[in-house]
């Protein structure tokens, strides 16, 4: 396997959509998932996957996980809501996002909140998230090296170990933020 920070590197980490990258007129669907795909295109898995679909917006706007769109035209507002749902999607159900942002949408349409500030606030703590996982990562190959060496290192049985303590890692944040989620409901 290559090395650990070679991993990291292909997995483009500091992928984000900034403020300044999303344009300040509306845009339409078709648009928008071209600037999804030009944006994130790197960190897919295969070139099957698709980043952004018409039928994934649709069915955002249909669950109401962001506040309604004006003549088929996305607001800069729309497009960073929906930057938020791409990144929750993978370890929040549809649900558990709408509860997430829907106090978040009200604010926005009903307090002529400014949603630029907290996004700007999402994407740094983004930043320090990358910078930490990379610190974490490491920390955990390294356990598992130094546990490896009395089994004569077998390359596989690393791996599974990885895999395990990852999806283990992503499994304790994920309830932590559905703990938090139930939370905001209440």
């Amino acid at each position: 396997m290559q090395n650990m920070d070679e991993l990291i590197e292909k997995l483009y980490l500091d992928t984000q959509l900034s403020i300044e990258e999303i344009p300040d007129i509306d845009l339409y669907m078709d648009q928008v998932i071209q600037l999804f795909e030009n944006k994130f295109s790197q960190t897919k898995r295969n070139a099957e996957e698709k980043i952004l679909t018409k039928t994934m917006i649709n069915n955002y706007a249909k669950g109401k996980l962001f506040f309604p769109v004006k003549n088929k035209k996305y607001s800069k507002e729309h497009i960073m809501l929906i930057s938020m749902i791409y990144q929750m999607k993978s370890s929040l159900s549809i649900n558990d996002i709408k509860k997430t942002l829907s106090r978040l949408n009200k604010k926005v349409t009903e307090e002529e909140f400014s949603l630029e500030e907290i996004y700007n606030t999402y994407i740094t703590s983004n930043e320090r998230n990358v910078e930490q996982f990379k610190k974490d990562t490491l920390k955990i190959n390294n356990a598992i090296e130094d546990k490896m060496v009395d089994d004569k290192g077998e390359e596989y049985l690393r791996k599974l170990l990885l895999v395990a303590s990852f999806t283990h890692m992503s499994n304790l944040f994920r309830r932590a933020a559905e703990k938090i989620v139930d939370e905001i409901e209440e």
